[in-house]
């Protein structure tokens, strides 16, 4: 499964608590040979490095290890290294498996504990801005989840949506003086206030930017219709996409989305500039550590490829030394990934932006809320 399709209620579910040990694999995977040659080897060594931990815990008995190791190899078996993905994670417990793909690399690393780890996952998805996008015509509407250029049809919540079909009525078109246009129906404006209706539903339970797609007269019904039209982060004037594809969506939005991605840009960059004056913003990965544990970070801007290894001692970051070994005990090369996770926890924004923007402040900077 890929990082884009998490949602709200997935993230739930796994992170809710499990029977020990529920076991988490993450790792790195290289697009290209001859690099991609060596991915096969790594897994089936992290595997082997779970065995010898399973073996080694007290607190896990043998028809238990054998469970988990099974749910191992099936993922194992399962999984596609050449599938155009940047890194992989692996859950396993003594009664299922999952995989996901990664568009950002993530650390080896095997974890046994009684939930999922789940911050390169939240990271990753963070990373990708997601969107949703409503394609729309008179009678006909989809919902689509965006984020970067892939953009699946999300299936749920009513959506599709298709206006029920009416015959004609000829006694009400006579007392309209004509045929009534598609665009004047009362049926096709009941729609559009149901539709908004199931938009707003998904927007309050995972608010995210909305793109709309269709043709002007539509639009402007829906604008008419309630209040997600106002909400909308841009439109698109092109009929014919209600059904997708997603990859046809994509090309019709990209002016949109470019534009969107360099507000945010431009946007973030007048906030740390604002916070600046006022003394109100952190630089450097320590001091941006401390102040979104401590509930003091607004806003955390962070350069998309910006992966630091550092350490933590006694609740404080310092920089690990180079060459130190990525298992040692306190080292976290997915640093930046758990930071986020907190970040979003804690309420805070998350921007990502392009590597070079925040060279003054050590790659990453947070704007306080005191």
């Amino acid at each position: 499964m890929e990082a884009t399709a998490l949602t709200s209620d997935m993230l739930a579910t796994l992170r809710a608590k499990k029977s020990y040990p529920a076991v988490s694999l993450t790792m790195s995977v290289h697009r290209r040979a001859p690099d991609n040659a060596q991915d096969p080897v790594r897994l089936r060594n992290l595997i082997s490095e779970a065995e010898t931990r399973l073996t080694a815990d007290e607190a896990v008995d043998t028809r238990t290890r054998d469970a988990v190791m099974e749910q191992l190899r099936q993922a194992q078996a399962e999984v596609d290294l050449r599938s155009g993905m940047d890194g992989l994670v692996a859950f396993a417990t003594a009664d299922e498996h999952q995989l996901w793909a990664l568009p950002r690399s993530a650390p080896e690393r095997v974890v046994l504990s009684d939930s999922y780890l789940t911050r390169n996952l939240v990271a990753a998805k963070a990373q990708q801005a997601p969107y949703w996008v409503l394609s729309l015509s008179a009678d006909q509407a989809s919902l689509w989840s965006g984020e970067g250029d892939h953009i699946i049809e999300h299936r749920e919540d009513g959506f599709p949506r298709v206006a029920a079909a009416v015959e004609d009525d000829p006694q009400w078109q006579q007392r309209q003086g004509d045929t009534a246009s598609t665009f004047t129906d009362e049926r096709t404006r009941q729609f559009m206030r149901e539709t908004d209706a199931a938009v707003q539903q998904v927007l309050a339970r995972e608010n995210r930017p909305l793109y709309l797609v269709g043709l002007a007269p539509a639009l402007a019904l829906l604008g008419e219709a309630g209040s997600v039209g106002a909400r909308a982060q841009a439109t698109c004037i092109q009929g014919g996409l209600h059904s997708g594809p997603g990859h046809a969506l994509h090309q019709a939005l990209a002016p949109q989305l470019a534009e969107a991605r360099q507000q945010t840009g431009e946007s973030t960059a007048a906030r740390l500039e604002e916070a600046h004056g006022q003394r109100t913003i952190a630089g450097g990965l320590a001091e941006v550590w401390t102040a979104v544990h401590e509930g003091r970070a607004a806003m955390i801007a962070v350069e998309e490829h910006y992966q630091p290894e550092s350490a933590t001692e006694i609740g404080h970051l310092t920089p690990a030394a180079s060459g130190t070994p990525t298992r040692t005990t306190g080292v976290r090369e997915d640093i930046v990934d758990e930071l986020v996770e907190t970040a979003l926890d804690k309420g805070t924004e998350v921007v990502f932006l392009n590597d070079g923007t925040l060279t003054d402040s050590n790659h990453i900077a947070a704007v306080l809320r005191y």
